[in-house]
């Protein structure tokens, strides 16, 4: 009776004999095998990625909470509580496409260890990456290829964001680059973050992240075609397949792209309001005397610019010439038809010889002899 009274007051277990909601083992092996198979891939492989990669296949998935548990119990996620939570970010975004893209570099090594730089473009309204260029370096020639592949490919934005760096806009350390004025031409305002604030580029950083996370699950690239085909597949992917965290409903960058009328083309400058409109743009390698041939006329650089690549850009009322790292040398009028030759404003030849060798005022006397009438 004692025992019988005793086992009474036990309290028993309210756990019901079935739970219909659990997730049955067939879900959860299909979850931990997608997990792996993104990381093996090198895409993000989160629960939101999980869900949003089987989704895709039809799969109905349990939610987010629920995955995150199973990769736990499963040995797959390390618990972080310190680690801050996204939602406690501020975020912005532009509400068009086309309303403002970012540019930015990152570097990568080629399978024979030659360092080599892929320039990202990517629309702040959708993520979507609208140009991507492996390049020899971040040079204004390869920025402004990218540029002119993002804008034949999605059109001309309103707005372009880059770092100070000499490639992509050196307005801020008082210069004149070749990318900007190219823009400016076509109505575009170039923008810059803040000096020694990167998270003004923020969405192109975690860009590079993803990138370089996809890289490295890849052989090394020979070439840099090679590892440009690499790209093009990640941008493929990135664009069309994995779900972007930013969007509502984990939808892709080409779907936000599409859901919403991209913003209205700028309008470009007018020739009253700047001579720079419809900039034409090219390069020329530099002559052992630092002479460039374009439109037709020689125009003289200077010799410290021999051998060195220059950035052209021309129309009908301006030419500008940029060296190599996108820094103005000099600009001129477009000269008449017929011109062959325009210096670059300093002594030549005898002249400058005699004007190294000889006192300021010997040569003031004796130049203003030459030039008097006998």
């Amino acid at each position: 009776m004692e025992e019988g009274a005793a086992a009474a007051t036990d309290v028993k277990s309210t756990r019901p004999l079935t739970s219909p909601s659990k997730t049955g083992e067939s879900m959860r092996k299909l979850l931990v095998s997608t997990r792996e198979s993104l990381e093996d891939s090198g895409w993000d492989y989160g629960a939101l990625s999980v869900i949003a990669k089987l989704e895709r296949q039809g799969v109905k998935t349990p939610v987010a909470s629920t995955v995150t548990r199973i990769f736990k119990d499963a040995g797959k996620v390390i618990p972080e509580p310190k680690k801050r939570p996204h939602n406690t970010y501020l975020r912005f975004n532009y509400a068009e496409p086309n309303a403002c893209w970012q540019i930015d570099g990152t570097e990568w090594v080629l399978a024979d260890g030659t360092k080599v730089v892929i320039i990202q473009i990517i629309d702040d309204h959708s993520r979507l990456a609208v140009a991507t260029l492996v390049a020899k370096s971040e040079s204004t020639e390869s920025a402004l290829a990218a540029v002119k592949i993002a804008i034949e490919r999605h059109g001309v934005p309103q707005r372009f964001l880059s770092d100070n760096g000499l490639a992509f806009n050196p307005t801020r350390q008082g210069k004149r680059g070749v990318l900007v004025e190219y823009l400016k031409s076509l109505g575009v305002k170039p923008m810059t973050g803040k000096p020694y604030k990167p998270t003004t580029q923020g969405k192109n950083e975690r860009l590079h992240h993803t990138l370089q996370k996809f890289l490295r699950k890849q052989p090394p690239a020979p070439t840099i075609a090679a590892l440009q085909a690499q790209v093009d597949e990640f941008d493929l992917y990135y664009n069309t397949e994995r779900a972007h965290q930013h969007h509502k409903g984990n939808t892709t960058p080409q779907e936000a792209w599409d859901a919403t009328p991209k913003a209205i083309p700028p309008v470009p400058p007018t020739p009253e309001t700047t001579p720079a409109q419809a900039l034409k743009s090219t390069t020329r390698t530099a002559g052992k005397a630092g002479v460039v041939t374009v439109i037709g006329v020689h125009f003289q650089m200077g010799r410290d610019y021999g051998g060195r690549t220059i950035s052209i850009l021309h129309n009908d009322t301006v030419i500008m010439f940029f060296d190599d790292q996108g820094t103005e040398i000099i600009s001129h009028p477009t000269p008449p038809k017929g011109t062959t030759y325009v210096g670059n404003g300093e002594p030549r030849g005898f002249m400058k010889r005699y004007e190294n060798q000889t006192p300021e005022s010997e040569v003031s006397t004796k130049s203003s002899d030459i030039n008097s009438p006998r």
